[in-house]
């Protein structure tokens, strides 16, 4: 047993296995909106997979929408720029703008992370 004061990274990175557990049992829904096969696009794809991969595998579905083949959805979902990714599911309902390579955001935004205290 182990006694420690709550502060230290081995409790940080057991809470954050703990809530990626509880929520990769959930499944998670995704729309990943771009804009042609551009540098951004591209790296907006990779770095979301990455972070499903790891964190919520098997437990994600994934539409990646091309606007300029599909023009009709920046009108359906109010999309303002690109790439924009929707969590549809779980609830409650996430829009992040910009190509997902601030991870900890992502994880946040996801709800794969626990918030700071």
């Amino acid at each position: 047993m182990t006694m420690s004061n709550g502060n230290s990274k081995e409790d940080s990175f057991e809470e954050f296995e703990q809530a990626s557990k509880r929520k990769s049992k959930e499944q998670y829904f995704l729309r990943l909106y771009v804009s042609g096969m551009t540098k951004r696009s591209l790296e907006a794809v990779e770095n979301l997979k990455k972070i499903c991969d790891e964190h919520v595998p098997s437990c994600y579905d994934l539409e990646i929408i091309d606007i300029s083949q599909q023009p009709e959805s920046v009108t359906k979902q109010d999309i303002i720029a690109t790439p924009t990714l929707i969590k549809e599911l779980p609830r409650p309902l996430r829009k992040i703008i910009g190509d997902l390579s601030d991870r900890e955001r992502i994880l946040i935004a996801l709800d794969l992370q626990p918030k700071k205290k």
